[in-house]
């Protein structure tokens, strides 16, 4: 990918294999995300997790959705939709093993299987699925991991006692997958490491389990002038030039994911050499002093990439923003155009 016709930036990623020529499971956190991708064509499984009462259960239910209960509120809800619909629901309940976000108790979770099978009795529903979240997975050796491990096995084993027999168990993340194989049970839900990125420095760099980071994100200068030395650079002129310089205006701000909080420090590649913001980071843009070199209007900038030709990369933006190349890679908004590389 390049910049496009436009002259705004576009980000590449790999070409998404179709859904005919392989048995993942696609996971979606809302239930909008997952009618998104049947509404494109999308025909193989998909699981969605992220519930609120009220929400199109019904409609997720016709277009066989894999849905996600964490307690008996969304289990009523559930086979309710499914006896509108006409339909039997596919349904994957959750369990809290330690993360304290969506799942549900410990101490809830014998009364959920116990429903959930007299669910699956009356036709409302086929549990296909059981599973959880690790919160520390990416500190190996965190005591948490093992202990959640164990009331996984524990929860599991109150499913299979209420007469439970799931298509699937699944637990791990990144960075279990990466370190973890006993977590592996029947699916492993990868999340950064799809981006090619490791977890965290400390699971292991991205080159230690054959990780290429795969998303690049291009922009095309918009607007290259020369200005004098002592010049205010964007709002709050917290960058003055030093002396008499040029500035490139790059086409990207925080509208887009540009975090602002990399502002005066984020680093791209212009003109064939590593530059910094110059300034605050704006809504829709962001300037870079270019010093003595030279540039013209459309030529092209690296955000980040893989960084074998010398570019930054999203851990790069990491730790300029003091956040994770996780978040980085997926706040690039939806007015950058997409381009599937094969």
């Amino acid at each position: 990918g390049g910049a496009d016709r436009g002259g705004r930036c576009r980000a590449a990623r790999p070409r998404r294999p179709h859904p005919a020529h392989h048995r993942a499971v696609r996971g979606t956190a809302t239930p909008q995300e997952a009618l998104a991708l049947r509404a494109a064509g999308d025909t193989g499984r998909v699981l969605c997790w992220l519930w609120t009462p009220g929400g199109p259960w019904r409609e997720a239910i016709e277009a066989e959705i894999d849905v996600t209960a964490s307690g008996l509120w969304a289990l009523h809800e559930i086979r309710a939709a499914a006896r509108a619909a006409g339909r039997t629901a596919r349904v994957q309940l959750k369990v809290d093993t330690g993360l304290g976000r969506n799942g549900c108790a410990p101490g809830d979770w014998p009364a959920l299987v116990a429903a959930a099978r007299a669910a699956e009795t009356e036709g409302t529903v086929r549990v296909t699925g059981l599973w959880s979240h690790f919160a520390c997975a990416d500190e190996p050796g965190h005591p948490s991991v093992a202990a959640q491990q164990e009331v996984f096995r524990d929860a599991l084993a109150t499913a299979a006692r209420a007469g439970l027999d799931p298509e699937v168990r699944h637990l791990a993340n990144s960075p279990a997958t990466l370190t973890l194989p006993s977590s592996h049970y029947d699916l492993v839900r990868t999340g950064v490491s799809v981006y090619g990125l490791s977890p965290s420095p400390e699971v292991g760099l991205p080159a230690e389990f054959g990780l290429r980071p795969a998303m690049t994100l291009r922009a095309s200068l918009a607007s290259v002038k020369r200005v004098p030395g002592g010049h205010g650079v964007s709002y709050g002129h917290s960058y003055r030039t030093p002396g008499e310089t040029t500035l490139a205006l790059v086409p990207a701000g925080y509208a887009d994911g540009v975090p602002r909080h990399a502002s005066g420090s984020g680093p791209v590649l212009v003109a064939g050499k590593w530059r910094t913001v110059a300034g605050r980071v704006a809504m829709d843009q962001f300037v870079v002093d270019l010093g003595g070199d030279t540039a013209a209007e459309g030529d092209p900038v690296v955000l980040f990439g893989p960084g074998h030709d010398g570019e930054p990369t999203a851990e790069d933006w990491a730790r300029a923003a003091g956040t994770i190349g996780y978040e980085i890679v997926t706040r690039i908004g939806a007015r950058v155009p997409r381009v599937h590389l094969g």
